[in-house]
């Protein structure tokens, strides 16, 4: 490309520039901005360079930085997606079993914490009250990732304050009753949702209450 022909074509893109500032939608759209920006610099350094000078992306240091960034950055992009991708299937296999009723059944993996928040944001941003309900069971009786201490922190503090405090009042209650069931600790969940902090509270209590706590 000749020092003219950039010329002609930044004339092109500040005619497109000032179009797109007529209607709103266009005016927002970033890609203009860019590329007038990406015009008004080639025929810079080409205004700059020797009369006769042909522009090269090729010999272009910033497009070869930019290319070069874009190259690095893609196995972070590859790997985003694949992560997007799992999360997608997994959040699939737990509505199923939530339908079929049986998500108690089914062992915690790291990373459903995420699967949460993407079966949340499929229904608008909408609680799940089974699933935080599913994951805050597990959470206090250690089970799938959870077993694991290190899994079992990195867990908590993905989760919300409402979800950590249920899974610590189950914790403390399960301790002082062994033998209780689900069914009867139901209220844990309500208490955690509408009180998150008092229920918290309530769980380090009886933590300092029992013995070597």
């Amino acid at each position: 490309m000749t020092a003219d022909a950039a010329a002609a074509a930044l004339d092109v893109a500040r005619f497109d520039a000032r179009q797109n500032s007529r209607f709103e939608n266009l005016a927002l759209d970033e890609h203009g901005p860019a590329e007038l920006g990406e015009w008004e610099r080639v025929a810079r350094l080409l205004a700059d360079a020797p009369p006769g000078t042909v522009y090269d992306p090729d010999t272009d240091d910033v497009v070869r930085a930019e290319l070069a960034a874009d190259a690095a950055a893609a196995p972070a992009r590859e790997a985003e997606l694949r992560e997007a991708m799992r999360i997608a299937a997994r959040a699939d296999e737990l509505q199923a079993l939530r339908e079929l009723g049986t998500l108690d059944q089914a062992e915690p993996r790291q990373g459903d914490e995420a699967v949460r928040d993407e079966l949340t944001r499929r229904v608008g941003g909408y609680i799940q009250d089974d699933v935080d309900a599913w994951l805050a069971r597990a959470l206090a009786a250690h089970r799938g990732h959870c077993r694991d201490p290190a899994a079992r922190e990195a867990a908590a503090g993905l989760l919300s304050p409402p979800v950590r405090a249920h899974a610590a009042l189950l914790a403390e209650l399960v301790r002082l009753v062994p033998d209780a069931g689900v069914d009867q600790l139901a209220f844990t969940a309500r208490l955690a949702t509408t009180e998150p902090e008092a229920a918290g509270d309530l769980a380090a209590f009886f933590t300092r209450a029992r013995p070597g706590g």
